[in-house]
C-alpha cells in the first residue's frame, strides 16, 4: 500500500506540448496547491502537557492580539465582497478555482461514488497523511466513526481508498449527522442531500430523539453504545458546520461549540494510536487556540492542512491528528467535559476551555505562524479573484483552463486514484433517495435560495415576509398560483406491491414544536411560509395595523373552484361509483353547483381534522395526526371494492402524514389531489379501492394505539411508522413534494391577499 502522498513526480496535463514556455510556471503553481500544510512540533521536555481538570471551563477567554489583528485584516478583505452578487461571485470563483475540474476527472476516470468536493478533499487527506493506523491495516481490520457526515462523501472516499489500496481490509463504519428527515432540523444546519444516507440507514446514528444532534450529552453516550461492536475505533472524522452567510466574519466563533463537541466525542471514542480529521474555520479565536492545544497534547502529530481541492478563498482548513496517545492522561479532563457536555459548554463563549496561562508561549508562537500562513494564502486568493472579477479575457481564460487541466491531471497522477467497479460502491443499485426522487418535482423551484449580494441579503433580513417574497426567488412561483391550477396532472397510480410491511415500525421521539424543514418540500418555500404565519400570528401587518381577516378568505384572483364543485366533478368520473367523504357537509360547504352531487356520495358522520391551527406546526400536531389516522383507518373497511375516498388534509410535511398517504396508496388504484378555493388546504381524491394488504390495518391500529399512549403519558410523539426508504420509493416523494408546494404557495397567496386587504 502507498503511504503519504503516493507518486511525487512533476506531473503535467495531457497535451502539455501546447503549454509552451509556461510549463514550468504552471507546474510550480500546481505543486504549491498541494503543499498547504503546517505542522506543530512539540519542544523537548514536558512543556506541552494537559492542564489540570480543575481549570477546565472556569476562566473567561483572553483574545490574543496578534491573532485578532489577523482576524481584522481578513475581515477587511472579506468586506470587499459585500456588494458582490452571490451567484455571479460563486460562478467567478468556481471558474478561477484551480482544482475545480478534479471531481469531474475523478468521476470519469475512476468511477468515484458520490464524488463531491468533500470526496476529493478527504481522499487527498488519506493519500497524503498516515491517518489510517498501520497497526489496523496490518491486522486487516479498520473501524471508523464519521461525525456530522452528511451527505457521506468522506465515507465514500474512504471506501474507494480502501477497496483500491487495501482490498482485503475488513472495514466497519458508523456515521452521525443531523437527520435530514427530521422535521425539527432546519436546513441552515442539516444537509438535505441523502444520496448515501437513504441507502445505508442502518449505519447512521440519529439518537433517541431521532434528531441526530451530536451536541446533546445523551447522544454522545448513546453513540458509544452504537459503535460498541467495534473492538477499537481507529479513525474519527468530523466535518461539521452550518450556514454562516448571515455573519461570515464570525464564522469561527459561531461554529466553535460544535467543533468542541466533535473533538470531545472523538477523544472519548478513539482507541490508542487512532486518528482524527476535524474541519475548522480560521484558528484565530481563543476557543481555537485551546482546542488545538488540547489536540496537540493528545496526539503525537498535529497538522493543519488546506487541501488543494478546498476552494482557496474560503477559511476552511482540516486538522489532521495522528497517533492518539493520551487517552489515560486525558481521562480526568474528559470526565469533566463529559459532565458539562452540550452545545453551551462554554456558556456562549463566556468561559474558555483553558485559561490563557495554561497555553505555553512556545505553542502560541507556532500557532501564530500557522495562522499567518493560511491568512496570507486566503487574502491573496480573494484579492486575485477581485482583480479578475469581470476582467477575464481570452488570455486569462486560457491560462486558467490550462491551470485547471494541470491540477486535475496532477491530482490523479500524484494520488494514483484507481477505478472502482460499481459492484464495490456502498450504493450498488437503484433505490430510494429523496435527492434524486424529487429532483424533477423541484423544477419550478429556484436553484439557489441565497441570492443577491451580502449587503442586499442583510437588508432583506429586516424586511417583512411579503417584501422578502417580492424581492426573493419565490415571488413568481406564488403569483403563478393565480394561473396554474394546483394538482392537475399529478397522479399516484397503484396500488404498488414492492413494500414489505414487516419492516414497518413505530419510531417515537420528542414532540415537535415546529416544522422547520420537511423531507417533502422545498426548504426556502417552507421557511417563507413559516415566517408569514408567525407574523400573522403576532398581528404584524403594514401601515394600518389592522389584524388580517381569516385565512380561508376566498382569493378573488384564483379560479373559483369551491370544495363542493371538486366533489361533484370527482364523483362524475366514470371510475367512481361510490364515494365516502371524510368531514361533514359543513366542511365542504352547501351544494351550490349544478348538477348536484350524485346520490352515491356519502359524508362520514365522524369529525375530521381538516385544518390545523394555521401555525408553523402544520400537520405535525399530534392531535391532528391521530385524528387523521383514526378517520382514515375507520373509513377503509366501509368502502366497497372499487369505491372512492376523499380525504381533506392540511399538508403532508411530516413523515407521519406521508405514511398515511402511503397507506392510502397501498389501498387505491389512483390518488390525485387538488386545492379547493374555498375549502380545505388540500384534498386527496382516492379512486379504485382494493383490499388493504394483509397486516396493514392491524399495523395502523398499533400506530394509533401508540399515539394514544404517548398522548396520555406526555412522553413524546410518533415521528414515523413507514420506513424512510419506503417513503422515498417510486412516485410518492414527487407527489408529496408537489402537494406541499401547492399548499404552501396557495397559503402564501391567500396571506398576500389578506395583507392587501388589511392595508
Amino acid at each position: 500500500m502507498r503511504r503519504g502522498g503516493g507518486a511525487r513526480k512533476r506531473a503535467v496535463p495531457d497535451g502539455a506540448a501546447r503549454l509552451g514556455p509556461l510549463d514550468g510556471d504552471i507546474v510550480s503553481e500546481v505543486e504549491g496547491l498541494f503543499s498547504k500544510v503546517r505542522t506543530y512540533r512539540r519542544p523537548p521536555g514536558a512543556e506541552w502537557t494537559l492542564p489540570d481538570a480543575s481549570v477546565v471551563l472556569t476562566d473567561a477567554p483572553e483574545p490574543h492580539p496578534p491573532l485578532q489583528q489577523l482576524k481584522l485584516s481578513l475581515n477587511e478583505v472579506k468586506n470587499l465582497l459585500s456588494d458582490k452578487d452571490l451567484d455571479a461571485w460563486h460562478q467567478h470563483t468556481c471558474s478561477t478555482h484551480r482544482a475545480g475540474t478534479v471531481t469531474a476527472r475523478l468521476r470519469a476516470a475512476a468511477g468515484a461514488e458520490l464524488c463531491t468536493q468533500a470526496w476529493a478533499k478527504f481522499y487527498e487527506v488519506l493519500a497524503t497523511f498516515p491517518v489510517l493506523p498501520q497497526r489496523a491495516l496490518r491486522a486487516g481490520e479498520l473501524n471508523s466513526v464519521h461525525l456530522c457526515e452528511a451527505p457521506g462523501a468522506f465515507i465514500s472516499a474512504l471506501n474507494h481508498f480502501l477497496k483500491t489500496n487495501v482490498p482485503h481490509c475488513d472495514w466497519s463504519w458508523v456515521a452521525n449527522t443531523l437527520n435530514p428527515y427530521h422535521e425539527a432540523n432546519g436546513r441552515g444546519r442539516a444537509v438535505a442531500d441523502d444520496r448515501l444516507i437513504a441507502h445505508t440507514l442502518p449505519w447512521w446514528f440519529f439518537g433517541s430523539d431521532n434528531t441526530g444532534d451530536i451536541t446533546l450529552q445523551k447522544h454522545l453516550l448513546q453513540l458509544q453504545g452504537f459503535a460498541g461492536h467495534m473492538r477499537r475505533v481507529d479513525l474519527v472524522t468530523a466535518d461539521g458546520s452550518f450556514d454562516c452567510q448571515g455573519d461570515p466574519g464570525q464564522q469561527e466563533a459561531l461554529v466553535a461549540p460544535l467543533q468542541l463537541c466533535e473533538a470531545v466525542c472523538a477523544l472519548l471514542l478513539l482507541g490508542p494510536g487512532g486518528s482524527l480529521v476535524l474541519k475548522m474555520f480560521t484558528l484565530l479565536e481563543h476557543s481555537s487556540v485551546c482546542l488545538l492545544y488540547l489536540l496537540a497534547c493528545c496526539f503525537r502529530s498535529l497538522r493543519v492542512f488546506k487541501p488543494a481541492t478546498s476552494k482557496p478563498g474560503n477559511s476552511e482548513v482540516y486538522l489532521v491528528c495522528s497517533r492518539y496517545h493520551a487517552r489515560d492522561a486525558a481521562r480526568p479532563l474528559l470526565s469533566k467535559l463529559l459532565r458539562l457536555y452540550g452545545p453551551d459548554m462554554t456558556r456562549g463563549g463566556a468561559v474558555a476551555l483553558f485559561p490563557r496561562r495554561c497555553v505555553p508561549d512556545s505553542f502560541l508562537r507556532q500557532h501564530e505562524d500557522v495562522c499567518r500562513f493560511f491568512h496570507d494564502l486566503q487574502v491573496a486568493t480573494i484579492r486575485q479573484n477581485l482583480a479578475l472579477y469581470g476582467r477575464v479575457g481570452p488570455e486569462e481564460r486560457d491560462w486558467l483552463q490550462r491551470l485547471r487541466d494541470s491540477t486535475a491531471h496532477f491530482y490523479t497522477e500524484r494520488f494514483q486514484v484507481q477505478p472502482l467497479p460499481r459492484k464495490h460502491w456502498l450504493c450498488r443499485g437503484g433505490g430510494a433517495s429523496l435527492t434524486a426522487a424529487v429532483g424533477g418535482a423541484r423544477a419550478w423551484a429556484p436553484h439557489r435560495n441565497q441570492v443577491g449580494s451580502f449587503n442586499q441579503r442583510k437588508q432583506l433580513e429586516g424586511q417583512r415576509w411579503w417584501r422578502r417574497l417580492a424581492q426573493g426567488p419565490y415571488g413568481e412561483l406564488v403569483e403563478g398560483h393565480r394561473h396554474v391550477p394546483d394538482g392537475r396532472g399529478c397522479l399516484l397510480s397503484g396500488p404498488p406491491d414492492q413494500y414489505d410491511l414487516n419492516a414497518w415500525f413505530v419510531l417515537a421521539g420528542a414532540a415537535l414544536q415546529k416544522v422547520c424543514s420537511s423531507p417533502f418540500c422545498d426548504q426556502g418555500l417552507l421557511s417563507l411560509l413559516n415566517m408569514a404565519l408567525e407574523e400573522r400570528r403576532t398581528g404584524v401587518v403594514p401601515r394600518t395595523g389592522v389584524v388580517p381577516p381569516a385565512e380561508d378568505t376566498v382569493c378573488a384572483y384564483c379560479a373559483n373552484e369551491p370544495a363542493d364543485l371538486v366533489l361533484t366533478e370527482f364523483c362524475s368520473r366514470d371510475d367512481v361509483t361510490s364515494c365516502l367523504v371524510l368531514g361533514g357537509p359543513a366542511l365542504w360547504g352547501a351544494p351550490t353547483s349544478s348538477p348536484p352531487p350524485p346520490p352515491w356520495l356519502q359524508f362520514s358522520p365522524e369529525p375530521h381534522p381538516a385544518v390545523t391551527d394555521g401555525s408553523a406546526l402544520h400537520d405535525a400536531s399530534p392531535a391532528y395526526q391521530r385524528e387523521l389516522l383514526r378517520s382514515v383507518l375507520s373509513s377503509l373497511p366501509r368502502i366497497p371494492e372499487g369505491g372512492a375516498l376523499v380525504v381533506p388534509v392540511s399538508s403532508a410535511f411530516t413523515r407521519v402524514t406521508a405514511g398515511v398517504v402511503l397507506s392510502l396508496h397501498l389501498c387505491f388504484g389512483s390518488i390525485s389531489f387538488c386545492c379547493p378555493s374555498p375549502g380545505p388546504p388540500a384534498v386527496l381524491l382516492c379512486a379504485g379501492h382494493a383490499p388493504a394488504p394483509p397486516g396493514l390495518l392491524g399495523l395502523l391500529e398499533a400506530v394509533l394505539a401508540e399515539m394514544g399512549r404517548l398522548e396520555r403519558e406526555g412522553g413524546g410523539q410518533v415521528l414515523q411508522f413507514a420506513p424512510v426508504e419506503d417513503l422515498l420509493k417510486g412516485a410518492l416523494p414527487v407527489f408529496l413534494n408537489t402537494l406541499n408546494a401547492a399548499v404552501a404557495r396557495r397559503r402564501l397567496h391567500l396571506l398576500l391577499q389578506e395583507r392587501e386587504g388589511g392595508a
